[in-house]
């Protein structure tokens, strides 16, 4: 067996492991925070920073589809515009899907979640030029699937029923914590990234990478239909 095919069955078997793992917690806060949500009463600003902090620093999902977006961006000013604009795309959503109510079911916004991911690893390989002899606008979809990501955070707020007294201001928190979070896991993916591009293995192995990606994405969107059609 070759070492780059042996090295991404061991990879695999690893990541079904960990989402295995993962997806138990995938609808959950910790008991803290629960119990914190389900009490709070008023404007509670640097609490909500740290929990929105927290959920993007925990939010493996969200994380793997902005490794797929900047794993082939290689300007600092790319990075950011990318980045930027899933910004803008989940906190519209996020803010507005938990001022005004609006009920999505979790379970199928993270499976979309989880498509995404399949999406951006396939799109990194190339896939919809090879197969459909197209490339789709890239960063529209970054921006689109940004969306569907603050749906994703938006359900996790609203399973606790938050008092309407200091609602925005907290939410506002929520968001910026969520920025803050992504700021700094994206960094230490950039910086690990950086690291690695300096070897040739970045390149022979970007294909094995963007493959465990997309096998990420479909596992995510797996177990959330499974917990749509259970629950």
């Amino acid at each position: 067996m070759s070492q780059p095919l042996a090295t991404t069955i061991k990879l695999m078997v690893l990541l079904c492991g960990l989402f295995a793992s993962f997806s138990l917690l995938a609808h959950g806060v910790d008991e803290g925070t629960k119990q914190f949500l389900t009490l709070n009463q008023g404007v509670s600003i640097l609490p909500f920073i740290y929990i929105g902090a927290k959920h993007m620093v925990t939010g493996y999902d969200h994380l793997l589809f902005l490794v797929g977006v900047v794993f082939f961006l290689y300007r600092t000013k790319d990075v950011l515009l990318y980045v930027s604009l899933f910004t803008i795309g989940h906190s519209i959503t996020l803010l507005a899907g938990v001022y005004y109510d609006i009920q999505v079911n979790a379970y199928l916004i993270d499976a979309i979640i989880g498509f995404s991911i399949i999406y951006k690893g396939f799109d990194n390989l190339g896939g919809f030029q090879r197969v459909f002899g197209f490339q789709p606008n890239t960063k529209v979809a970054v921006m689109i699937f940004g969306l569907f990501h603050g749906f994703g955070l938006a359900t996790k707020i609203q399973e606790f029923q938050l008092p309407q007294d200091g609602l925005v201001p907290n939410i506002l928190a929520f968001n910026i914590g969520v920025e803050i979070g992504q700021f700094l896991a994206l960094g230490l993916v950039l910086i690990l990234i950086s690291l690695w591009r300096r070897h040739k293995s970045y390149l022979q192995f970007s294909t094995v990478t963007n493959t465990l990606l997309m096998s990420a994405g479909v596992m995510l969107v797996g177990f959330q239909l499974t917990g749509y059609f259970i629950n």
